[in-house]
């Protein structure tokens, strides 16, 4: 590293990339550079829609650099310092913020941006619909994925750029706040309450979440890792039956997966009902439409939790890797609803399979396109796979590869060829590539072999 870094010093300084390159998001995320720390003190009127905030970015140029770039969209800055100097230029268009600093930057350089920005935060438009913070009736849910966090902070909002996070939120007193990362410091003081949180572990942008509303808490010390829920009052019996095998879900997940990545999970439901249910790092959000005290979002429930592994500690490097993300949440359904007393894996592998084979087969999982992304077939013919190559290889080296995977890769970022390498090393065949291959990069359906 030392060796390149001298390297990149004797070039040129040159400019930024406003862009990380990745075709599917071909406006987000910048180059140049990677982010180490985010430092986020936000001031927020929940009443008016109002934020005030600072952003310090503690970042380390990876090649000279003469100017760069950074996300943010819809609100105003009114100061910036690179190193505690302003730049001597500052753009701030569109969904960009680029910034030409007093004194060019050397390649290996760690530097230091602080941003003051204000404004009314709000969704950012998307091919996914609306993304990032948006109001509740009575709160605020931010969901980020995959290109909403520049709704609220500046950032390089590419899910390969992953770094450490502090997260302070001051709003009125009788709000909860929830976010990433363990609360580490409360105080309320002229009733207003200010919640601090951090996050040790490198988390992508797009992860980072606040969750805003009159919630009720219940701490739950359990095996192998506590909880939290957070919920309207209202729902307290809906929500206690609902997730009362929340803890057994995480037993089971950790046993197949792995050690549970992060030191706690919580859990928020809104007074509001919300389209679907979504997962950010350490954190799943649901609306008061998941809840009926039937268990029936147990699969919602799973699926979410998985997450937190796949997605969430392991990132794709690159977005057309989707499947990674969402093929394993839904095998992990899957995995639950089998170790739970309902159908087997291999049931749900043989009705899944029959019902992707009335849908048109013109989806190539391994790169489903920036519209198909989010695909209901990528999701299923994921599990298909995973599915496919466990029968191939058996129980003991598929959950082997499983945990070597979630272990090798922790807190880091993932492409199709590390998942390969596990079952690889696990099974000590390459019979997994050929069955990853038929069922993510081709159009064709295979068939679900026997039990």
């Amino acid at each position: 590293m030392e060796d390149l870094i001298l390297m990149l010093q004797s070039t040129p300084t040159i400019l930024g990339s406003a862009s990380a390159g990745d075709p599917y998001l071909p406006a987000s995320g910048n180059g140049g550079y990677t982010v180490e720390h985010y430092d986020l003190e936000l001031d927020y009127r929940v009443a008016t829609n109002r934020l005030t905030a600072i952003a310090t970015i503690t970042a380390r140029a990876l090649t000279g650099l003469g100017r760069f770039s950074l996300d943010l969209a819809g609100l105003s800055v009114d100061r910036v310092t690179v190193n505690g100097v302003a730049p001597v230029k500052t753009v701030h268009a569109a969904r960009k913020l680029v910034l030409t600093p007093a004194v060019p930057l050397t390649a290996g350089d760690r530097f230091e941006v602080v941003v003051r920005y204000r404004g009314a935060p709000h969704p950012v438009r998307s091919h996914w619909g609306e993304l990032g913070w948006e109001e509740l009736t009575d709160g605020v849910l931010v969901a980020g994925q995959p290109s909403g966090a520049p709704s609220w902070f500046p950032c390089n909002d590419h899910p390969s750029d992953k770094a450490t996070f502090r997260i302070q939120l001051c709003c009125e007193a009788p709000y909860t706040v929830v976010s990433n990362g363990p609360l580490v410091a409360k105080s309320s003081r002229s009733g207003r309450t200010t919640w601090t949180f951090e996050v040790r572990e490198p988390m992508a942008a797009y992860l980072a979440s606040v969750q805003i509303g009159r919630y009720r808490r219940q701490d739950v010390t359990a095996t192998p890792v506590a909880y939290s829920l957070f919920y309207p009052p209202a729902l307290a019996r809906p929500v206690a039956v609902d997730f009362a095998r929340l803890g057994e879900m995480i037993a089971v997940f950790s046993e197949a997966f792995g050690p549970y990545p992060f030191p706690a999970f919580s859990v928020i439901v809104t007074a509001d009902e919300l389209e679907i249910p979504l997962e950010a790092h350490g954190l799943a959000v649901f609306g008061r439409n998941h809840v009926d005290g039937l268990h029936g979002s147990d699969r919602l429930i799973a699926h979410e939790l998985a997450h937190q592994w796949f997605g969430n500690s392991l990132t794709l490097t690159r977005w057309a890797d989707i499947w990674l993300h969402e093929g394993f949440a839904c095998y992990a359904e899957w995995i639950w609803a089998e170790a739970s007393g309902g159908p087997s894996a291999h049931a749900n592998a043989v009705l899944h399979r029959a019902e992707l084979d009335l849908l048109p087969k013109n989806l190539v999982v391994a790169d489903p396109g920036p519209h198909d992304m989010f695909d209901d077939r990528v999701y299923k013919r994921g599990a298909l796979a995973l599915h496919a190559v466990r029968q191939a290889i058996g129980d003991e080296a598929f959950f082997t590869a499983l945990r070597a995977y979630s272990r090798t890769h922790r807190h880091g970022s993932v492409t199709t060829d590390d998942l390969l390498g596990c079952f690889e090393v696990a099974s000590g065949t390459r019979v997994a590539e050929k069955i990853i291959a038929r069922w993510v990069a081709g159009k064709s359906l295979p068939q679900v072999g026997t039990a």
